[in-house]
């Protein structure tokens, strides 16, 4: 009579747990729906974790700087438009009244900032928005030379690809759509005076 060899895996009910060990504290299979087991704190913490590394004080002081300098800008030009009285205001009162809140966010963040431990540390992440600033003030540069078809094409590939991450096949389909959109309401439908080539 052969005997039996000991398997090193159980069954029971249809479910395998295989590699125990002989302490018998090795991990099962990862079930699919884990997340949902978590609670309110798991997750914060797994969110703390995975989030990108703070920034430091110089990071902070420096975007304090940023706003402020937008700012002080902001009310240099409000003031050469004018600014009138509230109650016959002059273009640049508004402009004015949000120039000298930022100027005043600016000044708290410079002062504050330096104990804020929200702010994330600059990585590559963060030239996006300058790329898509850039890439949008091209467009409008040159839409009253060659009309807005291809700029919005070139911009809308350039924010797919190149900062969303998607294919070239969605990228390209989605692109063409928006344009054709585009040109379907504001110009065959509207009438606008966008600048256009077709």
């Amino acid at each position: 009579m052969t005997p039996l060899k000991e398997s090193n895996s159980v069954t029971a009910g249809g479910d395998t747990l295989s590699d125990v060990t002989s302490g018998g504290n090795a991990p099962g299979p990862v079930p699919d729906d884990s997340l949902e087991d978590l609670t309110a704190e798991q997750l914060a913490a797994q969110w703390e974790d995975e989030k990108p590394p703070a920034a430091g004080a110089l990071a902070n002081a420096a975007s304090s700087l940023v706003v402020l300098g937008v700012g002080v800008g902001a009310v240099v030009l409000s003031l050469a438009m004018g600014l009138g009285t509230p109650a016959a205001p002059e273009p640049g009162l508004w402009p004015f009244i949000i120039s000298c809140v930022m100027v005043l966010l600016g000044l708290f963040q410079l002062v504050m900032g330096r104990h804020n431990r929200d702010a994330e540390k600059f990585t590559r992440m963060s030239a996006a928005p300058v790329t898509g600033l850039v890439t949008l003030a091209a467009m409008v540069a040159v839409m009253p030379l060659i009309g807005f078809e291809l700029p919005s094409l070139v911009l809308c590939i350039i924010w797919m690809k190149f900062l969303g991450g998607e294919t070239w096949r969605s990228t390209l389909l989605i692109s063409a759509i928006v344009v054709a959109a585009f040109y379907g309401i504001f110009v065959a439908a509207l009438g606008t005076s966008i600048p256009h080539l077709f």
